[in-house]
C-alpha cells in the first residue's frame, strides 16, 4: 500500500479540485498530448503516463488533463480496490506544476500538438471540460483497457469520429499483453511476479492493434503515424513534437532479493530439514502447516480474483499449484483416523506437481518462473508426507 500513497500525495499536489467553465478558445491554442515516461521504484509508474494539454497564452490557459487520478477518499476505497471496480477521474492540473513534478523525478516529458482545426480544437476542449464536471468525470479504471493512455485513444475517436484513422504498424505477431507488460516490469522483479499471479489467460492471447495503446509509449508511437481524412484530404495528426525534458540515463542495481533468489533460499533450507526429519523419522511440523496453509490461502485469493472481482483473472493456471484444498488439508493433520486419506492426497498431488514442472514452458500461460523452486519445495514436503504418515 506504500505504493499507492505515494501515488496519492502527488495528486494531493498537481490536482485541482474543481472543473474548468468551458470557455472559447483564441487562434493561438494548441492541444497537444503528452507522454511521461516511466518511473523504475514504483509498479503504477514503470509504465509511463499520458495526459492531454490544453494551452492558449492568449487567454492565459495552461492546464493539463489527466485521466490517471483516484481519490483515496471514496468510498469503499480498499473493498473497490480489491474487487477491481477502482473509481479513476479526469483530473485538472497547472501545466508547469505538473510538469515538474515528473522533471523531479527525471521522466521524460514529450509532448505532441495535435493539427487540428480551430473546430477540432474547440470540440477538444469542450469535451475535456465537459468530461471533468463531478457527474462525468469517474470511470471504472481497468489496466489493460481502460487507463490514462487509452484515455488518449477513446477521446480523441469521440470528438474526430470516423475522420480519425489511427495507424499501428508496430504491432508484433503473437506478441500478447501479458508480453506487453513484461517489457516495463525489466526492473520490477516483485511487481511481474505479482503480475503474473493475479492475471489469468485472458492476457495470453495476441494484442490486436489498438489494444497495445493501454501503454504511453505505443500511444506516442501511433499517434505519430496517425492521420485525419476529411473533405479537404488527408493530414498528420500530429504537427509537431517537442521534447520538453529528455531523461537522464540511470543505472539500475539487481537486487539480491529477487523472488527467483528468495525462493531458491527456501528450497535449500526446506530441503535441509527434510533431510534431517527422514534421518530421525520426524517431521517439522510448522513447515507443513506454514507451506501448505499459504499455498491454499494463495488458492482461494485466486478463486476469489477470478469469480469475485471485474480484474482479467479468469482461468489463471496458477491454480494448479496454489491448490486452494491445501487449506482444507492442513485442518486434518493431527486427525489419526484421516492419516490415509492424506497420505492419498499428498501423493497425487505431489505427482500433480512433478507433472506441472515438466509442463512449464508448454502451458498456455506462463507462469512465473521463479515460482519453481516454490513448487519444489510443495513437491519435497509432499512426498516426505507420504513417506511419513506410512508409519
Amino acid at each position: 500500500m506504500n505504493q499507492i500513497f505515494k501515488y496519492i500525495i502527488l495528486v494531493a499536489v498537481i490536482s485541482f479540485a474543481k472543473p474548468v467553465t468551458a470557455f472559447q478558445l483564441s487562434p493561438s491554442a494548441e492541444i497537444r498530448v503528452m507522454t511521461l515516461g516511466p518511473y523504475q521504484n514504483e509498479l503504477y509508474s514503470a509504465f509511463g503516463h499520458s495526459a492531454f494539454r490544453v494551452y492558449d497564452p492568449i487567454n492565459n490557459y495552461d492546464i493539463v488533463y489527466n485521466y490517471g487520478v483516484f481519490d483515496f477518499k471514496q468510498e469503499n476505497f480498499y473493498w473497490n480496490f480489491i474487487k477491481g471496480k477502482m473509481l479513476y477521474k479526469l483530473g485538472l492540473s497547472r501545466y508547469e506544476r505538473f510538469k515538474n513534478s515528473y522533471v523531479r523525478r527525471n521522466r521524460f516529458v514529450y509532448e505532441q500538438v495535435l493539427n487540428l482545426t480551430t473546430e477540432e480544437k474547440q470540440a477538444l476542449a469542450d469535451f475535456l471540460n465537459n468530461n471533468s464536471k463531478p457527474e462525468n468525470r469517474n470511470y471504472y479504471y481497468n489496466y489493460a483497457y481502460d487507463n490514462c493512455a487509452s484515455k488518449i485513444r477513446d477521446v480523441l475517436r469521440e470528438v474526430l469520429g470516423e475522420k480519425l484513422v489511427i495507424d499501428t504498424f508496430f504491432v508484433e505477431e503473437g506478441l500478447t499483453l501479458r508480453g506487453l507488460m513484461d517489457r516495463y516490469c525489466d526492473y520490477q522483479y516483485w511487481g511481474d511476479l505479482g503480475i503474473d499471479l493475479g492475471l489469468g489467460t485472458g492476457v495470453d492471447r495476441a494484442a490486436k492493434g489498438e489494444e497495445y495503446l493501454f501503454l504511453p509509449d505505443y500511444v506516442f508511437r501511433s499517434m505519430a503515424k496517425s492521420t485525419i481524412q476529411d473533405a479537404n484530404g488527408s493530414r498528420p495528426l500530429v504537427s509537431n513534437t517537442e521534447k520538453v525534458y529528455e531523461a537522464k540515463p540511470e543505472t539500475y542495481e539487481k537486487p539480491l532479493l529477487t523472488p527467483f533468489n528468495f525462493f531458491t533460499f527456501l528450497f535449500f533450507v526446506i530441503g535441509f530439514l527434510t533431510n534431517i526429519n527422514f534421518k530421525k523419522g520426524t517431521r517439522t511440523k510448522w513447515v507443513d502447516y506454514f507451506f501448505f496453509g499459504v499455498t491454499g490461502l494463495a488458492g482461494w485469493f485466486l478463486l476469489f480474483l477470478w469469480f469475485g472481482t471485474d480484474h482479467i483473472s479468469q482461468w489463471n493456471l496458477n491454480l494448479l499449484w496454489a491448490l486452494p484444498t491445501h487449506l482444507i488439508a492442513v485442518f486434518f493433520f493431527n486427525k489419526e483416523k484421516y492419516k490415509k486419506q492424506l497420505r492419498a492426497y499428498f501423493k497425487y498431488t505431489s505427482i500433480l506437481y512433478v507433472l506441472l514442472i515438466f509442463a512449464w514452458n508448454f502451458l498456455p500461460q506462463p507462469i512465473h518462473p521463479s515460482l519453481i523452486p516454490f513448487v519444489l519445495i510443495l513437491t519435497l514436503r509432499g512426498f516426505y508426507l507420504v513417506h511419513f504418515l506410512r508409519k
